[in-house]
């Protein structure tokens, strides 16, 4: 009797259990695809922001102590340390290997160019170098560390002497890609025009071996610039490791925060110096905590606007079925039985418009992630649990008011038909 009467709700009442199915599905729907987006923005955010440049710098240790005295730099000329290319492949070998999207090694050298023996910066660095690490094939370089570069001509090769003109320099001195250009008296070809926006539009950009070379130290590196997918950082991020006991260490080292990966780095690479670049790595923190906070305002926006919609569906249908109230009263129907049936329809309508809901938010979610982030968006087994229980509890919400009138209703107002 008590399914006869759920399902012959549903028949008397198709209109109404239809809007409240919907307000729920698409309540269910946008919580469901916001909250795949939120769980899987991390890395794709992070992924996105590296076109922005690199997040960490690797320097020598010695660099990295600044001896200075009312702003004076009071290093000899002379001490100038450089890191060692040959151990550059190590980046690729720390604890967080996978989240290393590229680097790119830079020695700067002063060079004269003619005509005028005018005294320039060369930036030695990788365009688009192939290295192989153990069985693993990896393309780095400025082209995946920079990609906001542009290069009017043609990027040089990573084995030549052809460079690029920053363009500010090759509009001082008239020339063009295909030119050529003597450095310390040797012409070199000039691959392409370099737009920047920064320093280098006022130096050469040239092949790493070509300024070494130049500099007459073979394999030297003066900073590598290091771009790593990583997580936001927190006060836990920030703790001192030397300071953390062996399991919290181990929790804070296996954590993919830029200052673990930056010790990392230290500990892969002799003799440097590895820090966050503060700019990015906070603004990557505070760009995803705004984007998940406004995920969470349009998330709950949605399972309100759900609630009140079946709060009236539900307070409509009660003020309908008064008579039917007051007639199972009458015969001797409990307030739990009559609340049991309102409950039972709420649970009922919650798992069919969440059902619903949740194919639509996974669709949803799906074509945000193919939209923004060029990749796939998928829902979790416990997601799709989770959301269907938010429904429920949202059904249960909205429903609760016109429930809790159905069981207080006096029988005997409720057959005379009075409120």
């Amino acid at each position: 009797m008590f399914l006869r009467l759920v399902g012959e709700s549903f028949l008397r009442q198709k209109r109404r259990k239809l809007l409240a199915g919907i307000a729920i599905a698409l309540g269910v729907c946008v919580a469901t695809a916001m909250i795949a987006v939120a769980t899987d923005i991390g890395d794709k955010i992070s992924r996105e922001l590296r076109s922005y440049g690199a997040n960490l710098v690797v320097t020598p240790q010695q660099d990295g102590l600044a001896v200075q005295i009312a702003g004076v730099d009071l290093k000899p000329p002379g001490s100038r340390a450089y890191l060692n290319e040959a151990d550059l492949l190590k980046i690729k070998g720390i604890f967080w290997h996978n989240n290393i999207v590229g680097y790119a090694p830079m020695l700067s050298v002063n060079v004269l160019l003619e005509p005028g023996q005018t005294d320039v910066t060369m930036l030695g660095t990788y365009f688009s170098r192939r290295v192989k690490f153990g069985v693993e094939n990896f393309t780095t370089g400025v082209r995946v560390t920079n990609p906001w570069w542009k290069v009017k001509g043609a990027w040089p090769g990573d084995d030549s002497e052809n460079v690029l003109l920053g363009e500010r320099l090759a509009s001082k001195f008239g020339k063009e890609p295909d030119n050529e250009i003597e450095i310390n008296g040797w012409p070199h070809r000039i691959s392409g025009i370099l737009s920047t926006g920064g320093p280098e539009d006022d130096q050469i950009v040239a092949p790493l071996p070509l300024s070494q070379s130049i500099l007459g130290k073979p394999g030297a590196v003066d900073r590598i610039y290091v771009s790593a997918i990583t997580k936001p950082e927190d006060a836990f991020a920030r703790r001192d490791p030397r300071s953390l006991s062996p399991e919290v260490y181990d929790r804070w080292y296996c954590s993919p925060y830029a200052r673990s990966i930056a010790y990392q780095l230290e500990e892969a690479i002799p003799h440097s110096h590895a820090e966050p670049i503060r700019q990015i790595a906070q603004n990557e923190g505070v760009v995803l905590s705004r984007i998940k906070g406004l995920m969470l305002l349009v998330t709950l926006a949605a399972l309100i606007a759900s609630a009140l919609a079946v709060s009236a569906a539900m307070a409509t249908s009660v003020f309908e079925r008064r008579g039917e109230v007051g007639l199972m009263k009458a015969l001797g129907a409990g307030n739990l039985s009559v609340a049991g049936l309102f409950l039972a329809e709420a649970v009922l309508l919650a798992v069919l418009g969440g059902i619903a809901g949740l194919a639509g938010g996974s669709l949803l979610a799906h074509q945000i992630g193919r939209s923004v982030f060029g990749s796939t968006i998928s829902i979790q087994p416990v997601s799709g649990a989770l959301i269907l229980l938010v429904g429920i509890v949202v059904t249960f919400a909205g429903s609760g008011v016109a429930i809790r009138r159905a069981v207080i209703s006096d029988p005997a107002l409720a057959l005379r038909g009075e409120p």
